[in-house]
Order: C-alpha cells, then sequence, then structure tokens
C-alpha cells in the first residue's frame, strides 16, 4: 500500500499532466488493498516482519507509470487496473470484451434493412492452487448478454448468419450467468468437472470456431449446426476430459437436455431427459505441418416433437405426436498449409465438416462445409486473420406438409462467407464481412449480407 504512495509521487514529479490519473490510481490502490483485512494473517511471520514493502509489491517500477502506451496495451482498461497482474499471479484472472454489429441483408431474403447488435463476454477464470486452495482445482465464472437486433430473421435462412447476436436468450438483454464450471484435474493429463456450463466451445477447429467474434459470423462456421436439436447452448451438467500436451484429445459430457441459460438449472436437472456428447480430437501432422481431426456425436432422451406432425394437432383432442430421443454425429478437420517459419503460432490453412443426424427430429438432416482461414498472408499485416467458408445444409424430408406450406416452401439451405479481421490496436479488431446466402425458404430470393463487427478487448 505505502509502496504505491512513494511510486504515485515519483510518478507525479515526473509528469504534471499525469496527476490525476496517478491520484486516482493511488485512491483505487488504497481502496483495494484495504478490503484485505488481516491479510498478514495469511502470510508467514518471516515476510510480516522483515521483508520491506518493496518485496511484497505487485506494482510495475514507476519509471513505467510515465505513461500508458494506449496502442499497444493489451486491453482498453489496462492502465486503469494495475492490480490485474498482480490477481492473476495469485490464480485470477478477468476477461471482458465488448461486441459490436453492423449488419444488414443489402438484398434478397426476406427484408432489405441494416441493424445494430452487440454482445458483453465477461469471464473470470480462479486457479485455486495458486490461492493456497486444493491443487489442481480450477473454477469457470461466465456472464453475458446481447442488445439491440439481430439480421438472421431478415434473411430466411435456417441457420444464424450471425450466431453471436442472439446469445445467450434471444429476446432478452438480461445479464446472465452461463458458465460456473468448477474442473478437478487428477494429474497433468485427467481431469473431471461438473457444473453450469455452455457448450459454443465444443467442436474445436483452429480456422473455423471463435465463438462468433474472432473468426466467422455465421453458426454454420462456428460449431456444428447439426447438433443444435440435442445441445443446447447453457445447461447443468458434468464429464471427465483427457489431455496431451495440454490440448482435450478427449471430453465426455453428460448434459440436463433443456436450456437453462436464464436460471440456476437445478429446477430442470433432467427434468425432460440427458443427452451424452463425447467427442475425440487427434492432433496430426500431415505434411509435416500440423492439424486435427475431430469426431463427436450427440444422443438426448428428450421427447420431442415430431416433425411429421399432422396439421390436426390444432385440435385439442388430438395430442401432439412425439418421437423418444435425437442424435446426430459430426466430424471436423483443420489442417494447416504454411506456418510461419519465425514464429510457429501463425499460418493459414484448410478446414471442413461434416455431420447426419436423425431426421425425425431435427430439421437439419445432414451438413457439409469448406473454407480456408488463418493468419494474413500480408507481411505487414501480422496480425490480421481471414477466412472464407462454403456450407450445405440439407432439410430433413420427413418435414410435414402444412409446415411447409406455413413457410411457403422449404428446400436445402447452402452460402458462402468471407471476413477480414483487421487489428487496429492490439485490443480494437474490427472485421468486415460479407455472406452470400441461398434460404432454405423457397420464398426467400438469395441474400448478400454485408456488414462490420468491432471487438474490444476490455
Amino acid at each position: 500500500m505505502f509502496t504505491g504512495i512513494r511510486k504515485s509521487r515519483r510518478c507525479l514529479r515526473q509528469s504534471k499532466t499525469l496527476k490525476f490519473t496517478c491520484f486516482l490510481i493511488c485512491i483505487f490502490s488504497l481502496a483495494f488493498t484495504s478490503r484485505s483485512t488481516h491479510a498478514d494473517e495469511y502470510l508467514p511471520a518471516s515476510l510480516v516482519e522483515e521483508a520491506p514493502p518493496e518485496a511484497v509489491a505487485c506494482e510495475p517500477e514507476c519509471e513505467e507509470c510515465t505513461g500508458p502506451d494506449f496502442w499497444s496495451q493489451s486491453t482498453l482498461t489496462e492502465n486503469l487496473f494495475a492490480r490485474r497482474p498482480c490477481l492473476a499471479e495469485q490464480g485470477i484472472t478477468f476477461d471482458a470484451d465488448l461486441t459490436q454489429f453492423y449488419m444488414g441483408v443489402a438484398s434478397g431474403g426476406l427484408e432489405q434493412e441494416f441493424r445494430y447488435s452487440g454482445h458483453g463476454d465477461y469471464v473470470t477464470n480462479i486457479d485455486s492452487g495458486k490461492l493456497g486452495g486444493p491443487q489442481g482445482l480450477f473454477v469457470k465464472l461466465r456472464a453475458e448478454h446481447r442488445f439491440g437486433e439481430g439480421i438472421s430473421d431478415a434473411t430466411g435462412a435456417i441457420i444464424p448468419v450471425n450466431v453471436l447476436a442472439d446469445l445467450p436468450v434471444a429476446d432478452s438483454t438480461e445479464l446472465y450467468l452461463t458458465n460456473v464450471l468448477f474442473t478437478q484435474m487428477f494429474s497433468e493429463t485427467f481431469g473431471v468437472f461438473a457444473g453450469k456450463l455452455d457448450t459454443l466451445d465444443g467442436d474445436m477447429n483452429a480456422f473455423a470456431h471463435g465463438r462468433g467474434k474472432t473468426q466467422f459470423s455465421n453458426a454454420a462456421f462456428v460449431a456444428t449446426p447439426i447438433g443444435l436439436r440435442t445441445i443446447v447452448y447453457s445447461t447443468l451438467g458434468t464429464g471427465f476430459l483427457i489431455l496431451r500436451e495440454g490440448e482435450p484429445i478427449f471430453t465426455f459430457t453428460v448434459l440436463n437436455s433443456t436450456d437453462t441459460s436464464r436460471t440456476s438449472g437445478f429446477d430442470e436437472l433432467f427434468a425432460n431427459g440427458a443427452a451424452v456428447i463425447p467427442e475425440l480430437r487427434l492432433p496430426t501432422n500431415l505434411f509435416g505441418r500440423p492439424g486435427h481431426f475431430l469426431f463427436g456425436a450427440s444422443w438426448s432422451s428428450r421427447d420431442y416433437a415430431s416433425l411429421e406432425q399432422d396439421p390436426f394437432i390444432t385440435l385439442p383432442d388430438i395430442p401432439i405426436a412425439r418421437e423418444t430421443d435425437s442424435w446426430s454425429l459430426y466430424w471436423n478437420f483443420d489442417q494447416y498449409l504454411f506456418v510461419d517459419p519465425c514464429d510457429p503460432t501463425r499460418g493459414w490453412g484448410v478446414f471442413g465438416r461434416a455431420g447426419i443426424a436423425d431426421d425425425r427430429t431435427n430439421p437439419i438432416d445432414w451438413f457439409l462445409s469448406l473454407g480456408i482461414g488463418g493468419n494474413s498472408p500480408i507481411s505487414s499485416r501480422k496480425s490480421d486473420t481471414f477466412g472464407l467458408g462454403w456450407y450445405y445444409s440439407a432439410t430433413s424430408d420427413r418435414l410435414a406438409p402444412f409446415i411447409e406450406t406455413a413457410l411457403g416452401g422449404v428446400g436445402d439451405g447452402y452460402g458462402v462467407e468471407i471476413f477480414y479481421n483487421a487489428e487496429i490496436t492490439r485490443w480494437f479488431h474490427l472485421t468486415a464481412d460479407m455472406q452470400v446466402l441461398r434460404p432454405a425458404r423457397q420464398t426467400a430470393d438469395t441474400a448478400l449480407v454485408v456488414g462490420l463487427r468491432a471487438v474490444i478487448e476490455l
């Protein structure tokens, strides 16, 4: 605490323009430290009695206080919360970002208009071992919300063109806790997890993933849409994982079959059945370059409304026809074709997805996508990324005739998306996105969707 005061005074002498900023930092530091009542009780006596204040201070040296490097800092608020690195050393990290979209249907689709929408994501990770608790125990908390109006319903496509704008709950702007996940690692290769979790981090792919904010926007390239019927977004679950060299190679998850983004989920736990999702992701080294093959499946015991529903279900004496379960099988791959010899974390390559599902209950019978993506090949734009993808979604032929009539006819859907993600600063990325879609709804013309996505790392 006193170290922070001395350093702030030195900063004040170096730059008059930072007097007010350093004053606020000092006040924040004092307020934060005052909350750690009786902190000395948790330190060894030798540190409390003998160590000078500098030995336990986490603030940077005063030479770094001469002014914030606004353009090269990794987050927008990096210089406003100086204790964040200190907390990270103690096992607590906080990541937040704000994603904004201005996208619209320039031609075709169901409506030609542009809309503004956005998404806030706030993630805290806790390493219990660094805090003095049980070793190998990790806690993940995620809160998120959306705002504005998404554009997916204006295209006529079944698969959302901008998945993040509709999460976590498409018709609500409230802040929801979608992750409260506890993971206990028993070794470097095996662990178990339980709690409330979101499923968008599944179906990992190096070039087509990113939760809809760092790579593609269309749900067809974020995760397999073939599993949307059986795998809900956020709910209670448990399972185990096996790691190899720090990467999960196998996960087995049992989920509540009902989405509980709005609630804790305990009242609905397994009331409507359960879903089982195994995933195997194996690293490859084709052509001497890294890649992966992923094999996944889902099965849900939930009762689903049959797609072959008779139109007379509107009569009160005739019950809705049900199917007792549903399943899906999916596969994806990513393969680097070029790796920067000076930086092995940079490169570009190809990707693909394929899957089939139970056509009795899933409106998507089978799915296929292919594409290319990765870091920009422009030598002066090494931090930029790009992607070009194509997908085909085959609609189930079990759809009842009256459903097709109500929608004006339903066929297969397919489309193309291309994006270029430019790093303006380390904490600000701007993405230009264009999609050409042949919607499944036959009354909708081919849609041209264009727009911008701005991501600010807070």
